[in-house]
């Protein structure tokens, strides 16, 4: 498909289960009768695999949904119940992996210091320096799964906030849908890098290779936009990945260079080098500074939202790390 429709053709296939939960939600949804899930309670989940799969295959009924299946299961009741004891079962991980790290702010500011003083396992540095072709290519059909619907969590928020941290939230919002070109998506221009690089620019086409780090991170990204009681950790979240995503960015791109890579995949990279660089400053200082002004008392969910978006990358890192059998990796925070 070309790259100018990938990811804008309505929903997709839908994944493999990875378990007995996302076979039976799957199930579900083929045939369009919840009427299983609601007369017994639904399985548990195998394990975090076939929960987060599960999890992932509900969020994604608010965005674009899949192929053949009755749009109207979005607001059903039974799917709802079990999307809401997932998410109460991440969320308590969340929180439980926050409370050990034993990090705490006392203003949204202190987001700079956290992801200065964070270090973690860097893929951009590996991207940089040492990484090949081929590794280049597994990692940019991980990121597929959010790249290509860019930003789309973040957008549930906006409704949510008062009049200073809306705008913006709007302002950065704008810049990451293209100014109102929609051929300057990042999303699209995302798509146009995959494409070059040979890759399926399809909406959710690697989904079934998509390692479980990265379900779990596009999962923590829906529940955050998509529960008004967790804004404060959605522009959290927001913050750490602006503050984290300009160096990184560059290191991609460079790494990307030194590959030979096409022009596409290292243009949309380096699209973020100075859009990031101002809106981390937006993100930080402006837009969770005035939530915090309206709300202070969502500072601990700001500064949770933060430190989740650097633990999950270096989840994500983590996962490439054993898998390429690397036996030390490059330490430095980003979010690219």
């Amino acid at each position: 498909m070309p790259a100018r429709d990938a990811g804008y053709c309505g929903g997709m296939q839908m994944p493999p289960p990875r378990g007995t939960l996302s076979q039976r939600v799957r199930d579900a949804l083929a045939d369009s009768s919840t009427r299983p899930l609601a007369s017994r309670p639904a399985p548990a989940a195998d394990d975090h695999a076939d929960a987060m799969l599960s999890l992932w295959m509900l969020h994604e009924l608010h965005y674009r949904g899949f192929d053949g299946v009755d749009e109207r299961l979005e607001w059903d009741p039974a799917l709802l119940g079990l999307r809401r004891r997932l998410e109460d079962d991440l969320e308590q991980d969340l929180r439980a992996r926050f409370a050990r790290s034993g990090v705490r702010a006392e203003s949204a500011e202190e987001i700079f210091r956290i992801a200065e003083e964070h270090e973690g396992p860097s893929l951009a540095s590996y991207v940089h320096r040492h990484a090949t072709r081929e590794q280049v290519l597994e990692l940019l059909k991980a990121r597929s799964v959010y790249h290509l619907k860019e930003s789309d969590p973040v957008s549930w928020v906006i409704p949510r906030l008062g009049p200073v941290a809306k705008a913006a939230l709007m302002e950065l919002q704008y810049d990451e849908y293209g100014g109102g070109d929609p051929r300057r998506l990042h999303a699209h221009l995302f798509a146009l890098g995959l494409e070059a690089c040979g890759l399926d620019a399809e909406y959710g086409a690697y989904l079934p290779e998509t390692p479980t780090e990265v379900l779990e991170q596009n999962n923590v990204m829906s529940l955050f936009g998509l529960h008004r009681r967790l804004r404060g950790a959605a522009l959290g979240h927001l913050a750490a990945f602006e503050a984290t995503s300009s160096l990184p960015s560059r290191r991609l791109a460079q790494g990307m260079d030194r590959l030979d890579m096409p022009a596409e995949i290292q243009h949309y990279y380096r699209e973020h080098v100075e859009a990031d660089a101002v809106h981390e400053q937006l993100a930080v200082r402006t837009i969770c500074g005035a939530l915090l002004a309206e709300s202070p008392d969502l500072l601990d969910d700001v500064i949770l939202g933060a430190w989740t978006c650097l633990d999950q990358e270096d989840r994500i890192a983590q996962h490439f790390w054993d898998r390429w059998g690397l036996a030390a990796a490059p330490s430095s925070a980003g979010a690219a």
